[in-house]
């Protein structure tokens, strides 16, 4: 059976039978993959510990008939331990893993790769705050996948200008004529936030005021969401 290796973040795990596990990883070069990892429930495995949600390895594969099957596994970011041991950075971290498995299938994605374990490693050595941390990292994640939103002219017509209507259905901030009625304000600090967060200007995000931190939050919440099509389990658990 063919035999390949990859670089490879692990996303979720599920227990098959009694001492195995089925990991879904995003890799480098081959997307999404589901794979068997044998025996790694047991005491002595010798890689269950590399194969945790967050941690990324180089890994080794043959191709099985339904799924993968893991053969060897070598530490290359041990985030794990770091980042459970935080509240904030735990469930920023599960939000991640959650939106790059809805964004990602088995096609090579390398920039969604290494912007998830640009986040996590970031997380782990809590650069940022936590929630900052992830609302970058959803908003560029949506944008690699061809949603990026616009926060500074109309998203719908291009009109030039400071807009305020933030409408998610159209792909952010519009002008009054494109606005329908009703239709949610921001201010200027909460969209320079999103700006700041969109681009990595850590500075000016860093020093944003809690309510303006935590209204951007729910923009990019919703906007994320929307484009996804469907609702991220782990947010709820995200401490505001």
């Amino acid at each position: 059976m063919p035999v390949y290796r990859d670089e490879a973040v692990v996303l979720r795990t599920h227990k098959l039978g009694e001492a195995d596990r089925i990991v879904t990883m995003l890799t480098r070069a081959h997307g999404k993959v589901r794979a068997v990892a044998k025996g790694v429930r047991r005491t002595g495995s010798k890689f269950g510990a590399r194969l945790e949600p967050f941690m990324v390895a180089d890994v080794q594969l043959y191709e099985g008939r339904s799924l993968d099957i893991i053969t060897q596994a070598e530490s290359l970011g041990s985030y794990g331990a770091l980042i459970t041991a935080d509240y904030g950075s735990y469930t920023a971290a599960s939000v991640m893993v959650e939106t790059a498995d809805k964004l990602t299938e088995s096609e090579g994605s390398l920039q969604q790769y290494l912007l998830l374990v640009g986040a996590l490693r970031s997380l782990s050595r809590q650069e940022h705050g936590s929630h900052l941390t992830l609302n970058s990292y959803l908003l560029r994640a949506v944008s690699m996948a061809g949603w990026a939103p616009s926060f500074q002219d109309c998203a719908r017509c291009g009109a030039v200008g400071e807009h305020s209507a933030m409408v998610v259905q159209l792909g952010g901030i519009v002008c009054d004529s494109c606005a329908a009625p009703g239709s949610p304000r921001l201010d200027a600090a909460t969209i320079g936030l999103l700006s700041a967060l969109l681009t990595g200007d850590w500075e000016h995000a860093a020093a944003a005021p809690e309510r303006t931190q935590s209204q951007a939050a729910g923009v990019v919440a919703a906007y994320t969401q929307w484009h996804l099509g469907r609702g991220l389990r782990s947010l709820e658990h995200v401490a505001r």
